[in-house]
């Protein structure tokens, strides 16, 4: 599979599930993932997008004679294989998560037993196994690969897609280094995405911080290559509707991967809606592959703008506060033709109007975003 096959394997942000906020490392067996798997179809959002059933860290269970991984027999007494072909009945990809080095995260942070799972060393003997399993999807986390390896991140990220892309098998590439060595510099060549941030909590001020610190990384993104501000953290924590709302709106605008990581069957059907909305899925999923670029911000709120395909113009009004406040927006500051027939289409509300004065300009209550898409010529 050369290069370009790779990179267009995520033309599009890819959308799904993962294993690791709902269960960590303790609760992962196979029964939890045929679960999150059933209820992504039976809830509507395979529908919407979200296809990738990823199982993260805590499946393995050492290598056979041979040094091929196997997965744990209790966890998952079917094996993988046997697990990646009852994901693919139902109409979904699978995906699978291993290290560059020698050990996982979870044998160093979560007592998971150290059984020789990384992939230093062998990581054609790993990609070939993958393949041979079904695996639509790698998550390649670095998991303290400085201290297993005589690597560097571009060099340990490296050798993997050189090994992945031998392949006659697809499998999207995800690295995830949490941004410390500035991996959008030199990813996406490499891979398809790549985390830009340490961990997400199901805290605002966590989703807050890691809003600003993609601010400055609008350039880097592109199709077949997406900045990853991590997981959605939809049904965890205590974050309220609005902050959901502003969550997701806010991941949809900045072109991010968007996986759950949360029981998706018990998730609020007034999440279930944000996550279905059509209009922010297509600005998530919009071909022409901008990341949103922040054009104004203050207390009072924040302005996002983001170029479509066809001409469209999506405008995310961000109010990080405690307060409802009025945040305004010029079509000048926005890069939309002054002159020009604008209709606004209010993706929560599904509305049109058309804008008679050159701005956008509406009140966002407390910890809320409002989300226009803006058409030219009516």
């Amino acid at each position: 599979m050369s290069d370009q096959m790779q990179q267009q394997l995520a033309a599009t942000p890819p959308m799904g599930w993962n294993s690791w906020n709902q269960v960590r490392c303790e609760g992962l067996t196979e029964r939890v993932v045929l679960e999150a798997a059933t209820a992504l179809v039976d809830r509507g959002l395979a529908a919407a997008g979200y296809r990738y059933v990823v199982v993260d860290d805590c499946w393995q269970g050492g290598r056979d004679e041979s040094g091929r991984l196997v997965s744990d027999p209790v966890r998952f007494p079917s094996g993988i294989p046997d697990l990646a072909a009852r994901v693919h009945e139902l109409g979904l990809r699978f995906g699978i998560y291993a290290v560059p080095g020698a050990q996982t995260c979870a044998n160093y942070y979560d007592d998971y037993p150290d059984l020789d799972l990384g992939s230093y060393g062998r990581e054609r003997l790993d990609a070939e196994t993958f393949a041979g399993w079904g695996v639509d999807y790698l998550k390649y986390d670095w998991c303290r690969a400085e201290q297993t390896t005589p690597y560097t991140r571009p060099e340990a990220f490296a050798l993997m897609h050189d090994e992945l892309a031998r392949l006659r098998r697809p499998i999207v590439y995800a690295i995830s280094e949490y941004g410390e060595g500035e991996p959008w510099r030199w990813a996406p060549p490499i891979a398809n995405l790549w985390r830009t941030t340490a961990d997400i909590a199901p805290e605002w001020p966590s989703i807050v911080s890691i809003i600003e610190q993609q601010a400055a990384l609008a350039e880097f993104a592109r199709p077949g290559a997406w900045n990853d501000p991590d997981m959605l953290q939809f049904g965890n924590g205590a974050l309220t509707l609005a902050q959901n709302r502003s969550h997701f709106a806010m991941w949809c605008m900045l072109a991010a991967p968007l996986f759950l990581g949360t029981n998706v069957a018990s998730l609020a059907e007034e999440l279930i809606e944000v996550l279905t909305n059509a209009d922010l899925v297509a600005i998530d999923q919009d071909p022409l592959g901008r990341q949103a670029r922040r054009v104004a911000t203050g207390d009072a709120g924040q302005v996002w703008v983001r170029e479509l395909a066809g001409g469209d113009f999506a405008v995310a009004l961000f109010n990080q506060t405690a307060e409802s406040t009025h945040i305004s927006a010029s079509f000048d500051l926005l890069g939309v033709p002054v002159h020009a027939t604008v209709v606004a289409r209010d993706v929560w509300a599904g509305s049109l109007q058309q804008l008679h004065e050159a701005s956008v300009s509406v009140e966002v209550a407390a910890f809320d975003t409002r989300v226009f898409r803006l058409s030219l010529g009516g």
